[in-house]
């Protein structure tokens, strides 16, 4: 009997010491399919998942349940500029509790077979370019207490069986394009097969921290939702008229959607849609009742609105005809065109003939389908690409809604970028082309990106050591030549919007490109698009407008110049909370040469101290308050060139091993 024991339990310790290896073999083989899904690992963080490995603990980003028994629990490779598809093998990580890959770039759909992870707490697949609708599967996920599927570009309702998960704490879905009305009260109109799903989020007695805002949500905000933050249901198509909500233009598809989806329902199953019966829709003889669908009112309400609109102004336009008639007055052909007739003036597609045309398809995979964000304001974003052929570009996208798209707008449009296609010079950032299409609206230009960074992240962002005196010598030199050219060698000149120390881009070999971002933010600012006078002229001669003055001012570049030469010398910011402004402050030791040198910045080097009084004297030009008494870029330029040492910069721009090697030697 005891020997019968021994073998017995010989056998269950061989049959759970065999199991181990099995499961960590299930989590291995999962990885790897992950892996095999991630067609971009530009980090390489994914290059030591080697299926030769038994157990995959000590791969990046994975961690595995205390004892080292190889059975995964988290997850986690945030931020890792990801590109590809997330794998449905991923449910087969049983033991799995974190799964956090936000900020990558994910496309795809969330595979159903998510739900299988039953162990999961933290769901974090934000910041991705996942679309398609939530998977109901996730409501199986019953410990799970944070789901954060923000900034992605999922569609379709809200999934009630979210109402499951009895341990929710975070919910956040804001940013996405999901439809249909939150499930959320049983008085919520929603399609749906049970009873317990109509109750939905309410049933979240856990849930502390919502937020479902910038989608198309419509319908009301189910009552037990009201206690959570205003600003986390702004941006939808609410009845709540508290909420800020969307334009009502961007709302009507939306509604229309939750309607056909009533009709549907009602349809097939006889029932009620907001009171009206549907009998008749199926051809039944039942009556109609008088009350009408909400969403359907709101429609032929705007629809009645608008077509009284446009009956008053048509009365209006031909009793101003038969009055011109009448009083036999002649309309001299020179007068201002009035903000009605603006939107009629005849936009000559041939003005933009010589500029190269880019096809919106075409950007979007050079720059990852739109992902690859370098900048942003209200007016404008900036994402960054690679073209087929290597060479990397900045994409300027105007955010500017089609309504606001007039066609004087669209006139200035097409004019800035043919001036900006005149521009050929080393050191400017060459327009590669520019993006004009309907459907979606788009407007884009697009620029060579030196790939180097800013002159300003050179200097106050960085620790400033690649900047040696003869290089920040170099620097200055070449802005000098190319304001010269633009000033003064361009007709008509053309100045730069805004001339600072972040719009001049630096090429790996330290060579300035200006690139003129702020023209095109200043182009779409909303005071820009309700202004301006057009009058009968030429095509481009018509258009007067304030803020095109101040790009014409060169005087304002000078000014920027000295600022940027002051950057130069002392390693300052021109602005910045924990010092003074940095003319105010340089002014104190510019008119005493004998103090030029408190000026420089500690980190230099070997300094020419002749160098050193040249530039300052010409900063002192620059810098003049009174813009009449400011010199020309074409005497700055000379200035510089004929008093600064130009011998590296001679040496730099003949061989670059040369400058390499002065550099070693100044340092």
């Amino acid at each position: 009997m005891a020997r019968l024991l021994l073998v017995v339990g010989i056998g269950c310790v061989l049959l759970v010491a065999a199991s181990k290896p099995a499961a960590a073999s299930d989590d291995v083989a999962a990885l790897l399919v992950f892996k095999r899904n991630i067609y971009e690992d530009p980090l390489a963080l994914l290059s030591d998942w080697n299926s030769s490995d038994t157990v995959p603990c000590l791969w990046s980003g994975v961690s595995c349940s205390p004892p080292l028994d190889g059975r995964v629990v988290t997850l986690e490779l945030s931020n890792s500029s990801l590109r590809g598809f997330l794998a449905p093998e991923i449910g087969s990580l049983s033991s799995l509790q974190k799964l956090i890959l936000d900020h990558n770039a994910l496309m795809g759909s969330i595979p159903r077979a998510i739900g299988k992870l039953q162990n999961l707490t933290v769901l974090n697949l934000s910041t991705n370019q996942l679309v398609g609708p939530i998977p109901s599967e996730i409501g199986d996920m019953r410990k799970i207490s944070t789901i954060d599927l923000h900034a992605n570009r999922l569609n379709g309702d809200i999934p009630p069986e979210l109402g499951k998960l009895t341990n929710l704490v975070e919910l956040r879905l804001s940013n996405n394009s999901l439809t249909g009305t939150i499930p959320g009260s049983n008085d919520s109109v929603m399609v749906t097969t049970s009873r317990e799903d109509q109750i939905g989020l309410c049933q979240l007695a856990q849930l502390t921290d919502l937020d479902l805002s910038y989608n198309f949500l419509v319908g009301d905000i189910p009552t037990c939702l009201k206690q959570m933050k205003r600003s986390s249901m702004v941006g939808n198509c609410f009845q709540d008229n508290d909420i800020m909500n969307r334009p009502v233009e961007q709302c009507f598809l939306a509604v229309a959607s939750v309607f056909r989806k009533q009709v549907h329902h009602a349809v097939i199953s006889g029932e009620n849609i907001n009171g009206t019966d549907t009998d008749h829709i199926r051809g039944g003889s039942g009556e109609k009742n008088m009350t009408q669908p909400l969403w359907l009112l709101i429609l032929e309400v705007v629809t009645g609105v608008s077509l009284l609109s446009i009956l008053t102004l048509c009365a209006i336009a031909g009793l101003r005809r038969c009055k011109a008639r009448s009083s036999g007055d002649s309309i001299p052909w020179t007068r201002a065109i009035s903000w009605k007739e603006r939107t009629v003036i005849s936009i000559d597609d041939d003005l933009l003939g010589n500029a190269p045309k880019m096809s919106r398809q075409e950007l979007a995979e050079a720059c990852e389908d739109f992902s690859n964000i370098i900048g942003s304001s209200h007016e404008t974003v900036v994402y960054k690409g690679t073209m087929k052929d290597g060479r990397e570009i900045a994409v300027v996208s105007l955010s500017v809604p089609v309504h606001y798209w007039t066609n004087y707008v669209e006139l200035y449009f097409q004019r800035e970028v043919v001036e900006m296609a005149r521009l050929d010079h080393e050191n400017v950032a060459k327009m590669v082309g520019y993006c004009k299409e309907s459907d979606p609206f788009s407007r884009m230009l697009v620029f060579e990106y030196p790939t180097n960074g800013t002159l300003y992240e050179h200097l106050h962002d960085g620790e400033g050591c690649q900047l040696s005196w003869p290089r920040r010598v170099k620097i200055a030199l070449s802005i000098a030549r190319v304001l010269r050219h633009l000033h003064t060698e361009l007709q008509p000149p053309f100045a730069v919007a805004a001339l600072t120390s972040s719009s001049v881009y630096l090429t790996e070999e330290f060579s300035p490109k200006i690139i003129d971002f702020e023209r095109w933010r200043a182009l779409v600012a909303k005071p820009f698009l309700s202004s301006g006078v057009i009058v009968n002229g030429g095509p481009l001669n018509g258009v007067v407008d304030p803020r095109h003055m101040r790009f014409l001012d060169v005087q304002t570049n000078t000014f920027a110049f000295g600022v940027i030469l002051l950057e130069l010398i002392s390693g300052r910011a021109s602005l910045s909370k924990d010092t003074d402004d940095l003319v105010d402050w340089a002014r104190r030791h510019l008119d005493q040469p004998e103090e030029f040198s408190k000026l420089v910045d500690p980190k230099l080097k070997n300094v020419n101290h002749d160098d050193l009084g040249i530039i300052c004297n010409a900063v002192n030009l620059c810098i003049d308050a009174e813009p009449s008494r400011r010199p020309s870029m074409n005497m700055i330029a000379a200035i510089l060139e004929e008093g600064v040492d130009t011998s590296a910069d001679t040496a730099l721009r003949a061989s670059s091993l040369a400058w390499a090697q002065e550099e070693l030697a100044i340092s």
